[in-house]
């Protein structure tokens, strides 16, 4: 049973690439990662295979620099053996399902829980109450506010402002992936599809600024989001919810998404191992 350890992505890709697409909702964040490191969107990540006892790959993971790495399926004894692996590394916790998760957790040394989430799937996309206005793509011109926004949400969320708000939203402007809803006033919340990888697609990131909240504009805009991954010929459109939360996943499950899995971010408080 080995680790196969890499900051090589077309490696990484050849090897684990088909035990990802193989789940591909359970593995989202990874496909996602390793396709943006390949673009050159993640330089220093690492990554990582599983084998047991043969040459069959049976988890993975990917770090990329300044964030958790993030756990793919894997069994609990997998999980274990890659904190021994990564042993001396400064991480600043680990992201991944809640079992997988804490086994590295365990293994790694004192730990607590960041924040707990819920990975939800599409069923059947139901029409959200009716809000006034209308869904377009961003444009070049909307660049200054989709920036602002992405800054505002990552602050909101406490997640490093070094992530690149700007660069994220050059980049998913450009390739068509930013949904804003907007009324005659103007744009009032936006929502972002990724591009479709092994048939899957993740809805996020969803903002809506605090004045404009309670108005019904998060949800249309999640639809809208939702309908351009179907467009795009997404088998399973899947999306992330914060457990704490309770706004958010009351309303993603009116739109007809249903439980995956729960997931933990674990905190190591900037401890190396």
């Amino acid at each position: 049973m080995t680790w196969h350890l890499t900051d090589d992505v077309e490696a990484f890709r050849a090897a684990a690439g088909p035990f990802l697409a193989a789940d591909p909702a359970r593995n989202t964040v990874l496909l996602t990662l390793a396709e943006g490191a390949r673009q050159g969107h993640w330089p220093g990540a690492r990554f990582g295979w599983w084998t047991g006892s043969g040459p069959v790959v049976g988890g993975a993971y990917v770090h990329t620099p300044g964030m958790p790495p993030v756990l793919g399926t894997m069994p609990d004894g997998a999980a274990q053996e890659l904190a021994g692996a990564l042993r001396g590394e400064a991480l600043v916790g680990v992201n991944g399902a809640t079992a997988t998760a804490r086994a590295f957790g365990e293994a790694w040394g004192p730990y607590q829980v960041d924040r707990q989430e819920r990975l939800f799937r599409l069923a059947e996309l139901a029409d959200p109450a009716p809000a006034a206005g209308r869904a377009r793509l961003a444009t070049e011109a909307d660049l200054p506010l989709v920036t602002e926004w992405l800054t505002a949400l990552l602050d909101e969320v406490a997640l490093p402002p070094g992530l690149g708000a700007a660069a994220a939203a050059t980049r998913r402007t450009a390739a068509g992936q930013l949904v804003l809803w907007e009324t005659d006033e103007g744009p009032v919340s936006l929502a972002a599809s990724s591009a479709v990888l092994a048939g899957q697609s993740r809805i996020g990131p969803v903002y809506t600024p605090p004045a404009m909240r309670g108005r019904g504009f998060a949800a249309v805009a999640t639809a809208a989001a939702t309908r351009l991954a179907l467009g795009w010929g997404a088998e399973q459109v899947v999306l992330f919810t914060d457990l704490a939360n309770a706004t958010s996943n009351a309303l993603y499950q009116r739109l007809g998404y249903r439980r995956v899995q729960d997931h933990l971010v674990l905190d190591f408080t900037g401890r190396a191992g």
